[in-house]
């Protein structure tokens, strides 16, 4: 399947407009070809024949109880009579010179001719793992009207405190049998209706819980650490040759899972960002002599979130973040640059991701408790003491102000637009469920919701930012600061500079920003 191979466009200008010459001109655009589309096919459970007379066919399509994996692929245009063959999402529509002429693409989501559960006998469960984040309780009373309103499954259990809330009788994670009335208007709260935890996975006990409460269908709302626990658990479920579903909804305020255009909750936390980076220029600003606000932001291997809630005030004269180096002495420096900003206008607003400086202060061994994420150091902080530091060499005086609104981010409801996203994504889960699909998420694709075998979404996260992309130039044209990044071309012979992301497999923009 070709798209584009060259294109020869001959542009005629008449002679009235150049003073009577006329110029032809001929441009060859040598655009890179697609000649075959992997399809990243879900995996299914092992086909059932459905007595439910509600649905509209019978299950024929899948009575051999095949099991694709989701490793294989086949070429567009193969026979299928799988109806989830019939609309395809590509993720790479737009094409660059020099790109791998093999494309990828996705099963788009929605509801299923063929249905692998008799839905009233379905019990269903929900957990919430990880942190926090905008949105979650609106995807859990989503999945919850979904699964009673459009599927009239018989009930649906609310597994509290993370992968905890699986071990049997603990009373401090007693399960909660969730209802429509129970989760009327929690997503008007911030938070998690069901709490959540790090860690705490265990197989077992997971699987046991399951089987003791006859549970075929879980669904699983967490980042990028908690999808690889569910793929775990859906192994042991497929091994033990269990009837159960595992979906996962990703979320992260970060914004870093693959493929993806954007996570869930992560545009209202740019919003609650936007109110501390608002206070600090308010501080700064009024402040004399010399005020300075330093902001940290949340983004440990990614600067979405610092960088988007940076652009969207418009006020700030320095952003930190991961994909970027910082350099603090020189004609680049950023010392230096505050120091002039300062002396400039009398104030200066500098935003910092907590994954930001590495390359500074050097990488970690030790362990976050719980999650087992890798400790950062307060580089925010550090950044902080070196501004300080740096005026009273220069014979000046700062007032500093530091802001720290990491847990206000991420414990807000969501807001409209998340809102309708999550409820999309919910629902979207329940009909790959339903149609028996396991082993998956859901996730926005080129502006449609897909599903994406677990297995390919977490080998590619965290994600990064591009810090070649018109989005972060657009970043530095906003803040003025020194742009620190080394040519390019060099970092394609293989250069690497600190905590640069070098490897372009890694780099991907979410579609809201349109940057590339």
């Amino acid at each position: 399947m070709t798209v584009v191979s060259k294109t020869n466009t001959t542009e005629k200008v008449s002679s009235n407009e150049l003073g009577g010459e006329t110029i032809t001109t001929t441009t060859t655009l040598a655009y890179s070809q697609i000649n075959k589309v992997l399809i990243s096919k879900v995996e299914r459970l092992s086909a059932l024949k459905n007595d439910d007379k509600s649905s509209t066919t019978s299950c024929a399509d899948h009575k051999d109880g095949s099991l694709p994996n989701f490793e294989s692929h086949e070429l567009i245009g193969t026979p299928s009579g799988n109806d989830d063959c019939e609309h395809l999402v590509l993720v790479d529509t737009v094409r660059k010179p020099g790109m791998d002429p093999v494309s990828r693409a996705f099963y788009a989501a929605g509801p299923r001719r063929c249905l692998h559960f008799q839905r009233t006998t379905v019990n269903a469960a929900i957990v919430t793992c990880g942190g926090l984040c905008p949105g979650m309780n609106n995807v859990i009373r989503t999945l919850v009207h979904t699964l009673y309103n459009l599927y009239s499954v018989q009930q649906v259990w609310g597994v509290t405190g993370g992968w905890n809330g699986f071990h049997l009788n603990n009373p401090d994670f007693e399960p909660v049998l969730l209802t429509n009335e129970l989760v009327h208007d929690i997503h008007h709260q911030g938070g998690s209706f069901l709490s959540t935890s790090r860690g705490g996975l265990d197989i077992d006990k997971t699987v046991e819980f399951l089987q003791s409460k006859n549970i075929c269908q879980l669904y699983i709302i967490g980042g990028d650490g908690t999808h690889r626990a569910a793929y775990k658990v859906h192994e042991a479920c497929m091994a033990r040759k269990l009837n159960v579903a595992v979906a996962g909804i990703p979320k992260t305020i970060d914004n870093d899972i693959a493929f993806t255009d954007r996570t869930f909750g992560f545009q209202s936390a740019v919003e609650a960002a936007q109110e501390a980076i608002r206070t600090g220029f308010v501080e700064a600003k009024c402040t004399l002599p010399n005020g300075i606000a330093v902001i940290k932001l949340m983004g440990r291997s990614a600067g979405f979130l610092a960088a988007y809630a940076a652009l969207g005030s418009g006020v700030v004269d320095a952003v930190l973040v991961p994909e970027v180096p910082i350099v603090l002495d020189g004609p680049n420096g950023l010392l230096p640059f505050i120091h002039a900003r300062v002396r400039k206008k009398k104030y200066a607003v500098v935003v910092v991701a907590e994954g930001a400086g590495e390359e500074l202060l050097g990488e970690t061994a030790e362990k976050e408790a719980g999650s087992g994420n890798k400790k950062l150091p307060a580089i925010a902080e550090w950044i902080r003491d070196r501004i300080l530091e740096y005026f009273t060499s220069q014979g000046d005086q700062a007032r500093m102000k530091f802001i720290d609104p990491s847990y206000l981010v991420r414990s807000v409801p969501a807001n409209a637009s998340d809102s309708l996203y999550c409820s999309e994504l919910a629902e979207n889960a329940v009909h790959g469920a339903m149609s028996g699909f396991t082993g998956f998420s859901v996730g926005l694709v080129n502006n449609k919701v897909v599903y994406i075998p677990i297995p390919q979404l977490v080998e590619s996260s965290p994600r990064h930012m591009n810090p070649y992309s018109t989005f972060w130039k657009r970043v530095l044209a906003m803040t003025g600061q020194p742009n620190t990044l080394p040519p390019q071309d060099t970092m394609d012979n293989g250069a690497t500079h600190g905590s640069l992301r070098a490897s372009t497999q890694l780099y991907t923009d979410p579609g809201m920003n349109a940057a590339s």
